[in-house]
């Protein structure tokens, strides 16, 4: 699958200056990363450490969709270290090659629901989903509305490249257009806003969705159990 605006740097001069100028661990590992390519938006670096940073040195479960050439699954062992399970799936055969234990990798499709299911049977509920795979509109949903309710409660479910949402084609995608990523997430607020409107819920997030962060490209959701909100005067 074909990555769009790619962007790599082969300026190794340049590669030190962003890793000294780095405001993250995260980026300063992904700067001084070696062996398995890994590749990512500069940005998303800072919204990682962000988010993750909470779940380093612990047990944390994640499941990155998408592989490419493994980095990323090197990055984030380093990053969260060893007691951390990271299971990335990928439909390429070949990405059953680009993985060093304890990392894990299985082989199939993120559009297919009952694949979803049998490696979270297999590794466990995940505290962590990371979509960065197809990055094709239907594929993108039907890998949320699987695995997000099999999410962890208080985990998280990132969604890259959001920018794909616009672009015609083989991603589906279309400004504004029913069905994209974007889209669904807009509809997700409206979602979460269900005790103040009389509209029926698009999407399975009802009562589960703690805050929705949205950033260029990048969404991060936050999931909990929500109670009706309620609110109180206190004081003379």
């Amino acid at each position: 699958m074909p990555r769009p605006f790619e962007s790599f740097t082969h300026d190794e001069t340049e590669r030190t200056r962003l890793s000294a100028a780095a405001s993250s661990d995260c980026a300063r590992m992904f700067f001084t990363q070696q062996g398995r390519v890994v590749h990512k938006w500069v940005h998303y670096l800072d919204i990682y450490e962000r988010h993750f940073a909470v779940y380093r040195n612990t047990s944390v479960k994640m499941l990155e969709i998408g592989i490419f050439e493994g980095g990323s699954l090197d990055l984030w062992r380093r990053y969260f270290g060893m007691d951390a399970t990271i299971c990335g799936i990928d439909i390429n055969p070949e990405c059953a090659s680009r993985v060093t234990l304890p990392n894990q990798v299985r082989i199939g499709s993120q559009a297919d629901p009952q694949f979803l299911r049998a490696v979270i049977d297999e590794v466990g509920a995940p505290d962590i989903v990371l979509d960065d795979g197809s990055h094709i509109a239907h594929h993108q949903r039907i890998s949320f509305d699987t695995l997000f309710p099999l999410l962890r409660v208080g985990g998280l479910y990132v969604i890259e490249d959001l920018h794909t949402s616009y672009v015609p084609g083989i991603y589906e995608g279309g400004y504004r257009r029913r069905g994209t990523a974007i889209e669904y997430v807009k509809e997700m607020v409206d979602d979460m806003h269900i005790w103040y409107h009389k509209k029926k819920p698009r999407t399975p997030t009802q009562q589960m969705i703690g805050a929705v962060h949205f950033y260029d490209s990048l969404v991060v959701i936050e999931k909990r159990s929500i109670e009706r909100p309620g609110h109180i005067k206190v004081g003379g």
